[in-house]
């Protein structure tokens, strides 16, 4: 059986029309009225995550985390949230989550459970190693200088406090006061190559 253009529209329009008016809507509105959030304490956060200051709301029941929306009232998102503001009530609800510091050593095929303290003091350990064997105090350089009427080109030492062998990838999943704080440790230890992941 072939159907013409025509009778397709006439076909489609007035099967809408009889979907449309035909259907009661008493049912459909009762169950969106039964909402998991209905009796859910309703509280407005910012995103953790990168530096924009998204608007969430985050619904709780029973000390439990069980919907994060975007802010339509928050004037940077209006409502909106990517994957990781989506994702944010993982941080607290996540089985897969590790939770303790794990440590694989040099060529093992797995990863072991360590404490915090005895992984703190080897990342302290082999920062201190490669800063040590890589951190230049003065560097030369180059500066143009003017002696009477002429530009001339002198090489000088100067104060640099710097260590080329160590570089450093920011991760977005911390909050700006974090990322300030991390930034002055890597500027203390005298890091040069200091990237951030929401950046990239």
């Amino acid at each position: 059986m072939s159907v013409s253009r025509r009778n397709f529209l006439k076909l489609s329009s007035s099967g809408l029309a009889a979907a449309t008016l035909g259907i009661n809507l008493a049912p459909i509105e009762a169950r969106a009225e039964d909402l998991p959030i209905l009796h859910a304490r309703e509280t407005t956060t910012i995103c953790p995550y990168c530096s924009v200051g998204c608007g969430m709301i985050v619904h709780t029941l029973g000390g439990n985390i069980i919907n994060v929306e975007g802010d339509p009232d928050h004037p940077i998102n209006e409502g909106s949230l990517c994957p990781k503001g989506s994702s944010v009530y993982q941080l607290r609800d996540n089985k897969a989550r590790v939770t303790k510091p794990m440590y694989r050593a040099a060529g093992a095929g797995e990863w072991k459970e360590v404490s915090w303290d005895w992984a703190l003091d080897e990342i302290a350990r082999k920062t201190k190693i490669a800063r040590d064997a890589t951190f230049l105090p003065t560097s030369k350089i180059k500066v143009k200088k003017k002696v009477g009427t002429t530009e001339v080109e002198k090489e000088i030492e100067a104060t640099v406090n710097r260590t080329m062998g160590i570089a450093s990838v920011g991760s977005a999943a911390l909050d700006n006061e974090e990322c300030y704080l991390y930034q002055k440790l890597l500027r203390g230890l005298g890091l040069v190559y200091i990237e951030h992941q929401a950046r990239i």
